[in-house]
């Protein structure tokens, strides 16, 4: 965390020295350039009045050279020089005139060019500039201006001095904003990640109190709809393992009890041996079936991946009735069937035989006698559409959101005495939703259940029919 605020506040630091920067330079800079634009233009204006003024003359004297400077009243300037053809300087207000001009503007303007220089220090603009003095399309001399502003100089570093004392304030109030800003920031992300290391640890009731609108509100949002999820999965974890221990408990605990007394009693007769023996054999077939629909979960539960292939719920809609026929004729329940060809669909032949197949049992379980069963398929635009509805006990409005949870039953004492786990509409739930379907349960008229399961239909292509 520290390491975070070190490069938050580095970053920060880094943008704010830029923009000091250029708040700095940029308007002292442009200052400069547009005082010294405006030196060149008055320079040079000025030294063209006075190269005009001395092309008149035919050449360039001291004398005839003051005159004209002193009709011309040049003032404000801190040194005027005029030089003749040969290099000699006429004419200095600054120095003695007479020796040879060894400033290299001057020596420069005497070929033919206009030299303009301009440099500023904290204490003046120097500015010169040197001109060219021409009569008949000849040069007879230079005229050299030099100019020492202290005025705008001062302006100038006044300017430079108040936009320092400014950037520090600024510099100084943004790091503190910035300081703070870092400190909450990551008071918060360190509050995600106490709340991240509390629900790690196995506390999943716990929550993070969110505040604001930004993206760690979202983020903590997030982790709270996690840790929820989080919690009801744990909590079905246990349900489910302390259902299941429950439901392989009690028909271990009969074989237990029933193989005891076979070994315990001397004397017992065939018969009661027999029976001992049959009623061991149906906890064991209890069992049996109860490990089945757990390892049928669990694959469903590992998403393991399988092969689907087109599966005619017609045919399998028969393979079931073949099995059930017996339970129902035991339970008075009459089975009635209404398929309809080409109710083809895209899944695993196994998968859809359970879907099918606990539907069906659990109709004639949960049945009245002399009640009954049908099983309808058919096609609904790019649906295939299978429904089961029974005449029986029905489901409670309470129930029905229920009845999917693994080991719920509606009736627990009638669940068991027929022998039911709580695991057959869980592993059809599954199943249903492994291949892309759905399915639904409503009251049926007058009493009794009805499930719609619904699947997509396939194309020609994936079919290859």
């Amino acid at each position: 965390m520290h390491s975070i605020r070190i490069q938050l506040l580095a970053f920060i630091t880094a943008v704010l020295l830029i923009f000091l920067v250029i708040l700095n330079i940029y308007p002292i800079t442009s200052s400069r350039d547009l005082i010294f634009e405006e030196k060149k233009s008055a320079l040079s204006g000025q030294a063209a009045v006075v190269a005009s003024s001395l092309s008149g003359l035919d050449r360039l004297a001291p004398d005839s050279v003051r005159e004209v400077l002193q009709l011309l009243d040049l003032g404000g300037y801190s040194r005027t020089v005029v030089a003749g053809a040969d290099g000699t300087v006429v004419y200095d207000d600054a120095a003695s005139a007479g020796g040879a001009a060894d400033n290299a503007d001057i020596l420069a303007s005497l070929e033919g060019k206009c030299v303009f220089r301009s440099h500023f220090t904290e204490e003046a603009f120097f500015s010169s500039y040197a001109m060219p003095v021409t009569s008949r399309g000849t040069t007879i001399g230079v005229v050299y201006l030099c100019e020492e502003d202290t005025e705008r100089a001062a302006v100038i570093s006044d300017i430079q001095s108040r936009l320092l004392r400014f950037s520090a304030a600024i510099g100084a109030v943004a790091l503190l904003f910035a300081a703070l800003f870092s400190s909450v920031l990551l008071s918060r992300m360190r509050e995600l990640v106490r709340s991240i290391r509390i629900v790690a640890g196995g506390d999943y009731a716990h929550r993070l109190v969110t505040r604001g609108r930004d993206e760690i509100t979202e983020l903590g949002e997030e982790f709270n709809q996690l840790t929820e999820r989080l919690e009801d999965t744990e909590k079905q974890r246990r349900r489910f393992v302390s259902d299941a221990s429950h439901e392989l408990k009690t028909p271990l605990a009969s074989i237990r009890l029933l193989s005891d007394s076979i070994v315990q009693s001397e004397n017992m007769d065939g018969g009661t041996m027999r029976e001992f023996a049959a009623d061991i054999g149906h906890e064991a077939e209890r069992l049996q079936r109860t490990t089945e629909k757990l390892l049928d979960l669990s694959r469903l539960d590992d998403d393991v991946q399988v092969i689907d292939e087109p599966v005619d719920i017609k045919l399998t809609t028969v393979d079931a009735l073949s099995v059930l026929r017996p339970l129902a004729e035991e339970k008075g329940v009459k089975i009635r069937c209404e398929l309809e060809d080409g109710c083809v669909v895209m899944a695993n032949t196994d998968d859809m035989f359970h879907i099918v197949f606990n539907l069906m049992e659990n109709a004639v379980k949960y049945n009245v006698p002399g009640g009954s069963v049908l099983v309808k398929t058919a096609t609904e635009d790019d649906r295939i559409v299978l429904s089961v509805s029974d005449t029986g006990i029905g489901i409670p409005e309470e129930d029905r959101l229920n009845i999917f949870a693994r080991f719920y039953r509606v009736d627990k004492a009638r669940s068991r005495a027929s022998g039911g786990s709580g695991l057959g509409l869980s592993i059809v739930h599954d199943a249903v939703l492994a291949h892309g379907g759905t399915i639904a349960v409503g009251q049926n008229k007058p009493q009794g259940s009805v499930f719609i399961v619904s699947f997509p239909r396939p194309t020609s292509e994936e079919t290859g029919i």
